[in-house]
């Protein structure tokens, strides 16, 4: 006996033929609304507006506001010294009554600190300081406090001008410096009062507010728009969600030229589409059963005859057998080679070919066919040339052409006559099959392409066909990037019109150049 140590962490052995499949969608954690994202959206903007109104503010307002204060500040120094000069001009020296009105000055403006000195430096007057005091200097300063930073205040001169003496009339006298006066804020390093900062703290607070505001109606704004928008796209959602579960009548009713009414429209005519195929189905299905049940039933019923001996197994019997076997295995041929030119298993060889020879050559193969019915089968060639090169696969286009030439011998009466013509346009040749037959219904004109659909008059006619050429034909033009269209009056008859591109281009191609085009 022999055991197996293992000192790892213990590995299960994984088989990898086991595999697993849940349809249960995981749901996103915290999802948020789009109602929830769009209000943030506006209150970030609002938020990001008003930190870059305050950063802009900060760095431009904020300067040109000291430059104000400043120049404010050197304005009113320089009146005071003005002021002073004169009064020292009456005075003839620095009196009490100069002190007193500088003082008197001081107390009307207390956010501004002042200081006089006189031509000696001696400190005449300071409203920064709690006491002068006389002494054999002059009047002399206690705890004088200045700024530190010499651009925090300014300065002017007092000048006085000498009185002229009578011995020297017509002298002019000199200016003479009498002292200097300096202005400054007081508790600040720069020209700002009380009243300014106050202007300032108001003015950022005003700017929060209207910030904040702006905030507030941001998301009532983001609000409201989101719960607009938003109420479109849930009708779109729950309309989709009800055809999803088989309720093929809900419809939007969203209409515009906006992408949301655009959106509704296009969810609405997929709608439309969706319930006139499954209708389409649902007709199918009953077109199938019933083609493939009428020669099944006529085989059925004759071998049951032949086996109960009310027929005799003989050629004529067995020749009825074989008429609907071969036209069930036509039909099922027919429904095999549609299913494959639709899932795209059927090769298209694009080659440049003559269309008005391949007309001409159909023309002339099936007019002893046509005659043999009493129908008169004609060809037209409205080009202008002789030939007519087009990019395209011949054998498809001439099957094409085949199942509409089919048509319209089977619908034609005895002395009618049918046409074949070909035209061009500047991008696309034209190949058409006119007709003098029944025609077609207005009603059934939408559904002539559809797959085993035939209108009442044909089925009631014994020569009905398959119900698959048209199909066919339709599938095959597409397969060419083309168009086929339909124009018939009953009781007048039918012309079946197939317009091909002259180049093929192919779906990617014309995909990209639709892409540039938009861009």
């Amino acid at each position: 006996m022999a055991f197996h140590v293992s000192h790892g962490p213990r590995e299960e052995a994984v088989d990898s033929n086991v595999s697993s499949y849940n349809t249960i969608k995981r749901q996103p954690r915290n999802p948020l609304k789009y109602s929830t994202l769009m209000t943030l959206s506006f209150a970030c903007t609002a938020v990001m507006t008003a930190v870059v109104l305050s950063v802009v503010l900060a760095i431009v307002w904020e300067k040109q506001f000291q430059v104000y204060t400043r120049e404010n500040m050197q304005r009113m120094v320089q009146q005071m010294a003005d002021t002073l000069s004169q009064q020292y001009a009456d005075e003839r020296e620095w009196s009490r009554d100069i002190i007193d009105y500088i003082d008197t000055s001081s107390e009307a403006m207390p956010e501004i600190g002042m200081r006089l000195v006189d031509a000696g430096g001696a400190v005449l007057y300071d409203n920064t300081v709690e006491e002068l005091v006389d002494n054999s200097y002059g009047r002399q300063h206690r705890n004088l406090v200045l700024p530190q930073r010499q651009d925090s205040y300014v300065t002017a001169e007092v000048l006085y001008i000498p009185p002229v003496e009578s011995n020297k009339l017509g002298a002019q006298q000199e200016q003479k410096v009498v002292g200097t006066i300096t202005f400054w804020a007081v508790n600040s390093d720069v020209f700002l009062t009380q009243r300014d900062s106050m202007f300032q703290t108001s003015s950022y607070g005003a700017i929060v507010t209207a910030a904040s505001l702006a905030v507030i109606f941001a998301c009532i704004i983001g609000v409201i728009v989101a719960r607009v928008l938003t109420k479109p796209i849930k009708r779109i959602t729950t309309t989709a969600s009800q055809i999803r579960n088989g309720d093929l009548t809900a419809r939007t009713g969203i209409e515009g030229t906006d992408e949301i009414g655009r959106l509704g429209e296009t969810i609405d005519d997929m709608a439309t589409t969706l319930e006139r195929d499954i209708k389409l189905e649902h007709r199918l299905t009953s077109d199938v059963a019933h083609e493939l049940r009428t020669p099944l039933m006529a085989m059925q019923a004759t071998v049951e005859a032949m086996q109960d001996g009310v027929l005799p197994a003989d050629q004529d019997t067995l020749a009825t057998v074989a008429v609907e076997v071969r036209r069930l295995s036509r039909l099922v041929d027919a429904m095999l080679r549609l299913s494959r030119m639709e899932n795209g298993k059927t090769p298209c060889k694009m080659e440049k070919c003559d269309v008005v020879k391949l007309a001409e050559d159909l023309v002339a193969v099936h007019s002893q066919l046509f005659l043999d019915n009493g129908i008169e089968l004609t060809f037209e060639n409205k080009t202008g040339h002789h030939s007519y090169m087009a990019e395209i696969d011949e054998d498809l286009i001439r099957e094409a052409m085949v199942n509409l030439l089919s048509n319209a011998m089977r619908y034609t009466s005895e002395g009618g006559s049918v046409t074949v013509r070909v035209e061009r346009d500047r991008r696309n040749v034209l190949l058409s099959v006119q007709d003098t037959g029944m025609g077609i219904a207005k009603e059934d004109i939408p559904r002539v392409f559809a797959r085993f659909w035939r209108s009442d008059a044909s089925r009631e006619r014994a020569a009905g066909g398959l119900g698959v050429g048209l199909a066919l034909t339709k599938e095959i033009v597409d397969r060419h990037n083309g168009t086929i269209s339909v124009d018939s009056e009953e009781g007048v008859g039918t012309t079946f019109t197939l317009r091909l591109p002259i180049t093929h281009r192919h779906p990617r191609q014309k995909q990209n150049e639709k892409r540039d085009l938009d861009s």
